[in-house]
């Protein structure tokens, strides 16, 4: 599996929250691709976002009104769908503002980590750290407890 990530604002490679992500992306198993824009306007934004995700890669994107699932719905999700042949998932982490609603009409899944808002660079570490958890559930690995 393939799995993009296109974030809005650009995290500092020195940073706490780079060393985490990039602990997250060592781990797992799966090919991570993180490519960010610096803030602009929505329109930019969702520019960017829509023109680099690969063509047939399923859309999941991260936003507050999404679906808020367990992590084991959200991997038997992502199984299913690698079992109908889906081989890349991109996930879209809008800038400040949000996503404008054609971004979210391009997704296959709108999904919500919860009421909470995050930082930027923070939810990009939850956003790896589900990754890969989701990687260990689907390998029965015993990483996740429920």
């Amino acid at each position: 599996m393939k799995v993009y990530i296109l974030a809005i604002g650009k995290c500092r490679r020195n940073s706490p929250e780079w060393a985490l992500i990039s602990e997250y992306v060592k781990r797992s198993g799966w090919e991570m691709i993180i490519k960010e824009k610096e803030n602009s306007s929505q329109a930019e934004e969702a520019e960017f976002l829509l023109s680099n995700i690969p063509s047939g890669a399923k859309v999941v994107v991260l936003d507050e009104r999404g679906e808020n699932v367990k992590s084991v719905e959200l991997a038997k999700k992502i199984e299913n769908w690698m079992l109908s042949g889906c081989s890349e998932i991109c996930f879209l982490i809008g800038g400040a503002d949000g996503h404008l609603e054609s971004t979210r009409k391009r997704a296959d899944m709108v999904l919500s980590f919860g009421k909470l808002t995050l930082p930027h660079m923070l939810m990009r570490v939850v956003l790896t750290e589900q990754i890969y958890r989701i990687q260990t559930i689907l390998n029965g690995h015993p990483y996740h407890r429920e």
